[in-house]
């Protein structure tokens, strides 16, 4: 699903060269559950970034789900991350004076797709995340773990290959932090590919195979017995 050969990335100023990735190597198979661990600084976010789409690497290969991304334009790029990546951030980013249904169908609608299908796959993924009878609340009438749901509903409803999720249960309490890694467990079982990057060592254990990063490289994996949820 997920290839990545000798990637470097470089941030650079006028006066400080910075290499957030140093020739990084990882390869990630189609329905792995891969957790992502690091100190803050070590390149977790910028590993996300790219993988994700949304930078691009200063050197090296990236291939996903079968096309070398080095080689596609802009255009390209985005129309890829549009039909085959979701993410999940810590902050939710929820649009407050929209529905449930209505923050679930934003990214649906810059895909041009038409008002049934849309609707089809909006109550489908609201269902699929157990809040299906709230379609018409909006965030502030939910909890943290509820609007992290509405979100992680977002992302399904495009019917991603692959996840992407940026801590995301940084903001929750125990409860609601376990509630919803149960719930990403069950949607990487239905077939998903999940990426989690996490501080969280017990969240990080619930995944297949956990990945540390230090200093922009890949440093240790740890493979771990995946539990019947």
């Amino acid at each position: 699903m997920l290839t990545m050969q000798k990637i470097s990335k470089i941030y650079q100023t006028d006066l400080v060269e910075t290499h957030a990735l140093r020739e990084f190597d990882l390869n990630v198979e189609k329905g792995e559950f891969v957790s992502v661990t690091g100190p803050s600084g070590s390149g977790k976010t910028t590993f996300l970034n790219i993988a994700g789409l949304l930078e691009t690497a200063s050197a090296g290969n990236y291939e996903l789900d079968g096309q070398l991304i080095n080689q596609l334009s802009d255009k390209a790029r985005s129309k890829l991350r549009n039909e085959k990546i979701g993410f999940i951030f810590q902050g939710f980013n929820l649009i407050p004076d929209l529905s449930l249904y209505e923050n679930v169908e934003v990214p649906l609608r810059y895909r041009g797709l038409n008002r049934q299908d849309r609707k089809q796959r909006i109550e489908q993924a609201l269902e699929q995340v157990g809040l299906a009878a709230r379609m018409k609340h909006v965030p502030s009438q939910l909890s943290g773990g509820q609007q992290q749901r509405v979100a992680i509903a977002r992302a399904l409803a495009g019917q991603p290959k692959i996840l992407f999720a940026d801590e995301p249960t940084g903001n929750l309490d125990s409860l609601m932090a376990r509630q919803v890694m149960e719930l990403l467990e069950k949607i990487n079982m239905q077939g998903t590919t999940i990426v989690m990057v996490t501080h969280d060592p017990e969240l990080a254990r619930r995944a297949g195979r956990n990945i540390q990063i230090v200093d922009g490289q890949v440093c240790d994996y740890t493979f771990y017995q995946k539990q019947a949820v």
